[in-house]
């Protein structure tokens, strides 16, 4: 089933410049992500590149370099944040599916081979489903009410200690002009849950592509230029205070937050990118238009409300109504 919506073409916003590219340069040090080990030379974590089909996935990460490299201008800084080993999440940005690409190559260069959740028709792709099958992709059918099976897969393969890369938005951004939109919970239940299993939080890192949005992938010259960002880890300790004592899932409400958190955390770093102000709320793909920023660990009865536009005083939250069912059960009692 194809996602709602179009994202927005190409015209819709401006390509990354050089003088902002120079600017990020004076301030980072950007490398080219597309060459190994780009942070100078490192030890890989050879018993992952063992277990994931190594000759088959040399030739695909060969073979992306080798696009990446012909068809943009690539840079990135804060790839020494990747760690050498354990496992850790990434939650990446998905404005185009061509820089999809760029935080997997990125982080296989850098000797890591993170497994990853994908729609599932990706794997049924002609000649390339085959090699992301091959190359650690999780299958992620779409509307199948399989949620929490899926996000039990993707907790057992970071208690495995095993890496794991998510695109959190779960398909490319119909924000009008490309900036993160609303995220899935799901990101949250898995960073949570498998926290709580192994005992400690789990290193989450945002990794943030911008530029890619401006590519003509039927004829990608001159060569745009794209950069992206791996972030610093980002802190969710706080949420796991209590985790033993959450029942069979983290609280939804904790899940939402971590969401938040990742969301609110790429718009800032895409903001630097980009070299502009970041809008103050954000595009909604639920009822597909921008809304208010939500606060953080707001009731999520009334952050739902918000997010369809609706008013304060419009909106009831659950404990309200079951407080007023409540009273009225206690009147009709009394009578």
């Amino acid at each position: 089933m194809a996602s709602k919506g179009k994202p927005s073409p190409r015209s819709a916003v401006e390509p990354l410049s050089n003088k902002q590219v120079a600017k990020l340069a004076a301030e980072y040090d950007l490398v080219d992500p597309t060459r190994p080990f780009p942070t100078g030379r490192i030890r890989p974590n050879q018993k992952e590149i063992d277990e994931l089909n190594p000759k088959i996935t040399h030739r695909l990460l060969e073979g992306a370099a080798k696009v990446l490299r012909a068809s943009c201008k690539l840079r990135a800084w804060g790839l020494d944040n990747v760690p050498v080993e354990g496992a850790y999440i990434t939650a990446a940005t998905h404005v185009t599916q061509f820089d999809v690409f760029v935080p997997m190559v990125a982080m296989f260069q850098m000797g890591r081979r993170p497994r990853y959740m994908a729609k599932a028709e990706m794997g049924k792709w002609p000649i390339i489903g085959k090699w992301f099958r091959a190359v650690g992709m999780q299958p992620v059918p779409r509307r199948s009410g399989k949620a929490r099976q899926i996000e039990e897969e993707s907790v057992k393969i970071l208690t495995s200690d095993h890496a794991l890369t998510i695109w959190p938005e779960g398909t490319v951004t119909r924000d009008p002009k490309k900036w993160p939109m609303s995220m899935k919970n799901g990101i949250g239940f898995i960073a949570l849950e498998a926290s709580r299993r192994v005992g400690h939080q789990i290193p989450l890192y945002c990794a943030v592509t911008w530029g890619a949005a401006s590519i003509n992938h039927w004829w990608p010259w001159p060569r745009k230029n794209v950069v992206m960002c791996y972030d610093t880890r980002l802190d969710y300790a706080d949420l796991l205070a209590n985790a033993d004592q959450w029942s069979d899932e983290p609280p939804i409400e904790l899940a939402d937050e971590l969401a938040r958190r990742v969301r609110v955390r790429m718009k800032e770093v895409m903001a630097n990118i980009r070299g502009v102000k970041a809008p103050d709320g954000f595009y909604d793909y639920r009822i597909m238009k921008e809304v208010p920023e939500v606060a953080p660990f707001s009731d999520p009865h009334v952050v739902d409300a918000q997010a369809l536009g609706k008013t304060a005083a419009e909106s009831t939250t659950v404990a309200e109504m079951t407080a007023a069912d409540k009273t009225t059960d206690a009147a009709a009692k009394a009578e």
